[in-house]
């Protein structure tokens, strides 16, 4: 429960802040700013007990219960233009028991290689249509989070199966087809356009 015997603060950025944190779930200092308060808060309000940092410039609310979220949306804040993918999108979208214990994020491939203390992230290079083809856009607890949906999350898991392993990619075909997430065709034509057909392709035909 969150201590509310802490002194008062001048205008009210300490119950600000807490309004903030409350809405997005994990907050940075272009957060505070925004609003016209200092970004000393974030520290000062760390050593209150008020705030937890759970990366670099990451904060979120002490008696936050954001789960095994908690990394996902601090990455997600950190890398804003990253879009979760693989193992980690498995995990959102319930194809796997499995939670990984790095965040798996593609980025572009011409982008500079983020580096976030305290979030493990495992970093995957997408093209430009790699990064728009078959995404989904969800809020979690205040955080908005980009995703690949689950028929391109299978068809990725055939593409990088070297990285993830085929055993995975086999699993999580299996899991697209028994919770009837979408159809033979949406992976077909999901793998055509990344030019995965050919990989993927025997073991579509072993659904029909």
């Amino acid at each position: 429960m969150r201590n509310t015997d802490q002194p008062t603060e001048p205008g009210g950025h300490q119950g600000r802040v807490i309004e903030i944190a409350e809405s997005k779930g994990v907050i940075r200092a272009a957060d505070l700013t925004a609003h016209g308060i200092p970004r000393t808060y974030l520290n000062r309000m760390e050593k209150r007990g008020l705030l937890m940092r759970v990366g670099r410039g990451l904060y979120t609310l002490a008696d936050a219960d954001l789960g095994e979220h908690v990394t996902l949306l601090a990455a997600c804040r950190a890398v804003p233009d990253g879009v979760i993918c693989l193992l980690s999108a498995l995990r959102m979208h319930e194809m796997t028991t499995e939670n990984p214990f790095e965040v798996w994020m593609a980025i572009d491939r011409k982008a500079r290689r983020p580096r976030v203390e305290g979030v493990p992230l495992r970093i995957v290079r997408f093209s430009a249509i790699g990064l728009s083809e078959g995404l989904e856009a969800r809020t979690v607890e205040g955080v908005l989070v980009r995703v690949t949906n689950p028929t391109r999350t299978v068809v990725d898991c055939f593409k990088y199966r070297n990285t993830v392993g085929l055993d995975v990619a086999l699993a999580a075909l299996r899991a697209y087809r028994d919770r009837r997430m979408g159809s033979v065709d949406d992976l077909w034509t999901t793998a055509r356009r990344l030019r995965v057909s050919t990989v993927i392709r025997p073991y579509l035909e072993a659904l029909a």
